[in-house]
Parts: C-alpha cells; sequence; structure tokens
C-alpha cells in the first residue's frame, strides 16, 4: 500500500485554507438554509439558476490525482475531502484538530441542522464518526503513522444535543502491533458518548519498520 503523499508548502497550506475554507463553511451555510428553507416554487428555481452558476465556476479547473497531501514542515497529511475533518469537505464536521504535547487531542466545534439525528439531537452514526477520527488521530500520532481501525465501541450515555460540542481522545496504552484509544464526546452538561478502541499496524508496516 502506498502511503507517499505530495508534499505541501506551509505557505500554499495557508494560502489554500484562506481561500477554501470560507467556501467550505459557505457551502455548510448552504446546506443548513437548504434543509429548512419554505421559500415558494419560483425562489427554489432563481436558488437553483445561481446554484448551477456556481457549479460551473468551481468546476472550471479540477485536481486531478490525489486528494491527501503531506505538510511539509509538520509531515501530517492534509486530507482535504476526508468526509471527518475534510477542510474541503463540506459534509465533514466543522472540527479543526488540536495536538497537544502530551499526545491527546481535542477539537471544539458545533454541530447544526445537518447532522441531526431524533429532532434537536445529534446522529449516533456522527458521533461514532467524529469519535473514531479523533481516536485514530491520536492512535496514530496525528495520522503521521499507519495505525487503523480494529475495532470501536460506543457507549452512548444519553442524547448529544446541537450546538457546541467538544470531543477528546488519548491513549491509554500500547501492545505490540495494537493501540488502544479512548475518547469522550461532551457538550456543557459533561459526557454523552465513550469510545474505546484498538487500532492496528497493518502487517507491510511492521515489515518495512
Amino acid at each position: 500500500m502506498d502511503f507517499t503523499f505530495e508534499a505541501i508548502s506551509a505557505e500554499e497550506y495557508d494560502r489554500q485554507r484562506a481561500s477554501y475554507e470560507p467556501l467550505t463553511d459557505a457551502l455548510r451555510r448552504l446546506i443548513d438554509v437548504g434543509i429548512h428553507t419554505e421559500v415558494d416554487d419560483a425562489t427554489v428555481q432563481q436558488a437553483l439558476t445561481h446554484l448551477a452558476a456556481a457549479e460551473e465556476l468551481l468546476g472550471r479547473q479540477q485536481r486531478s490525482g490525489r486528494s491527501t497531501l503531506r505538510h511539509a514542515d509538520t509531515g501530517r497529511p492534509v486530507a482535504w475531502a476526508n468526509p471527518a475533518v475534510g477542510l474541503r469537505n463540506a459534509i465533514a464536521p466543522p472540527m479543526r484538530i488540536e495536538h497537544e504535547p502530551d499526545g491527546t487531542c481535542w477539537s471544539e466545534f458545533t454541530l447544526g441542522p445537518a447532522y441531526e439525528g431524533p429532532p434537536g439531537w445529534v446522529h449516533g452514526g456522527i458521533a461514532a464518526l467524529v469519535l473514531d477520527h479523533l481516536l485514530g488521530e491520536v492512535a496514530s500520532d496525528g495520522l503521521t503513522q499507519p495505525r487503523f481501525t480494529g475495532t470501536i465501541s460506543l457507549r452512548y450515555l444519553r442524547g448529544t444535543p446541537l450546538g457546541p460540542l467538544r470531543a477528546e481522545a488519548f491513549v491509554e496504552r500500547s501492545e505490540g502491533a495494537k493501540t488502544f484509544a479512548r475518547g469522550y464526546l461532551m457538550d456543557a452538561d459533561g459526557v454523552t458518548v465513550e469510545a474505546d478502541g484498538v487500532f492496528i499496524t497493518p502487517a507491510w508496516a511492521r515489515d518495512a519498520g
């Protein structure tokens, strides 16, 4: 399996982030208003005309090849299309992962209507997506090591309300090719979902080491 990524300089990373992050945020807002809009048919058709024009503009130049790059300074992958944290993927929760010197990681973010399951509550699958990614981040040293989800178990302690949330994760221990990680999703009142995961270093990476 090939895990060599094209490098992107810090300057180019910052340029792309400054350019495309507002676009992704605008697309997220568009999804939110599209879910709740009650405009008339004529207004829907007018919006469709504008959306078609935007699609044509953005489609004039498309990237070919890899969607995952490597940050030249940090060595970490830059996965613009990742459905959990992709900066240029509007379906991804708006998470920015923070890494602490002790190896733990966390993110604070807000989930709106696009992530709703029961009315007013986050869909359980979205909670699983968030925690699977965060545990994977911490187990793989910020995605710099090839360690993939072997198993993940979640305990839904109560409903997770839409709105401001925090997720955090840490490594409990490592045993050979296995790394054991734990994480939490929480609101202002405390933990809503707990997760335990086992992440595996694949045989090809062990052989290479």
